[in-house]
């Protein structure tokens, strides 16, 4: 059966004074754009922009820094009405998710879209936050009409009209086919998914390999992924932007551990643990730099990711600037399997006990109540 499926986005608060006016997400100058109501992205902002260009852009928007917890309640409040219409939503970050639709017609006495509709409708009323929409007969083609017509959009793309639909975009709109490989693929002729339709699968294979199969498929709206409840998430991290470029290693390393205890927080609060490691860094000229490292087990303490976190960092603290730094994990899984005894590092269960003892107090007390060494020495940079 093919599920009908939406994609929704919470993008604008509607505080009295704040509507009708141009409106970023982001502070200071040295940061970036988290995002911008559609006023601001009129002027040219745009997600991940640095601020002073935002700022250039659209002088007269107000700037309001991020407000994770107030974000984490709306998209709770979204998730609960999301849920009275299919217990199958899978959630793709705060301000999105896939909703499969099937079979609930007679549940609610009537179609699909309707449901949708007094669904957005509900959101703006009890929430305060508008959605855009995107209805199809999978997750592909339900995610591009979501983008159609922000904000307040409601897009159908039928299974009738999808190959017609497609011909024409560029093949840009595939997941995965990035500027190189369209310009790849320009050079061969191929600048929309009409011609690709037009193609054999066979020929696209021997010519990209496994891309070509992937182009063949989307190109004609086939998209078998299920709408999955189950779906965990697949990183977890946290970042910093410099006020001034950093390049000592010891700097460096003062502003990594507080992101590897925000890391280590969001990891225990949600019962999970990394596999590995990754180290983000952002130089002066915006170039990114990924590293990773793979764990002997699964963690959720802030000190394995720190030590592993610094181990890379000092492989890339040569003399460049750096402008942002970021720590996360990946290969999530159940926290049951987190930090085992290791007999090869007598430190390990010591080092547990701390951070254990650190929680339970902060829990009590509260977050700044106690903690190690090095981030006192951060708090007084």
């Amino acid at each position: 059966m093919i599920a009908t499926l939406f994609t929704l986005r919470s993008k604008s608060a509607t505080t009295p004074d704040l509507r009708d006016r141009p409106l970023i997400i982001g502070g200071g100058t040295r940061g970036v754009v988290s995002t911008a109501c559609y006023i601001a992205r009129i002027s040219g902002v745009r997600s991940a922009m640095p601020m002073f260009k935002a700022r250039k852009l659209c002088p007269e928007a107000i700037i309001l820094p991020p407000n994770m917890a107030k974000y984490q309640k709306a998209g709770k409040e979204v998730r609960a009405l999301m849920l009275e219409l299919t217990p199958l939503v899978e959630p793709l970050s705060i301000d999105e998710a896939f909703l499969d639709l099937t079979g609930t017609e007679k549940l609610h006495k009537s179609s699909p879209a309707e449901s949708l509709a007094r669904l957005a409708l509900k959101i703006e009323r009890e929430v305060g936050l508008t959605v855009s929409i995107g209805l199809s007969h999978n997750k592909f083609l339900a995610k591009i009409a979501s983008d159609l017509n922000k904000p307040r959009g409601f897009s159908v793309i039928g299974k009738a009209e999808t190959l017609s639909f497609l011909a024409e975009k560029p093949v840009r709109f595939v997941w995965g086919i990035g500027q190189k490989t369209s310009e790849s693929l320009a050079k061969d002729g191929l600048t929309t998914l009409g011609q690709i339709q037009s193609m054999a699968e066979r020929d696209l294979v021997a010519r990209y390999g496994k891309l070509g199969g992937h182009l063949w498929h989307l190109a004609r709206g086939h998209d078998e992924r299920i709408v999955d409840p189950d779906s965990e998430a697949k990183s977890i991290s946290a970042e910093t932007t410099f006020d001034i470029d950093i390049a000592e290693f010891d700097d460096l390393a003062r502003e990594l551990w507080p992101l590897c205890e925000k890391v280590s927080d969001r990891l225990k609060r949600a019962g999970l643990a990394g596999g590995n490691v990754h180290l983000k860094l952002k130089t002066g000229g915006f170039r990114i730099i990924s590293r990773q490292m793979s764990l002997n087990a699964p963690t959720q303490l802030a000190e394995t990711l720190f030590r592993s976190g610094r181990t890379m960092l000092q492989r890339e603290a040569t003399g460049m600037r750096y402008r942002l730094i970021g720590i996360g994990v990946g290969d999530i899984r159940d926290a049951a399997d987190a930090d085992p005894m290791d007999l090869a590092d007598p430190g390990a269960a010591q080092r547990r006990k701390v951070e254990a003892a650190i929680d339970a107090v902060r829990a009590k007390l509260g977050k700044g109540s106690i903690g190690k060494g090095r981030g006192l020495e951060f708090k007084r940079r």
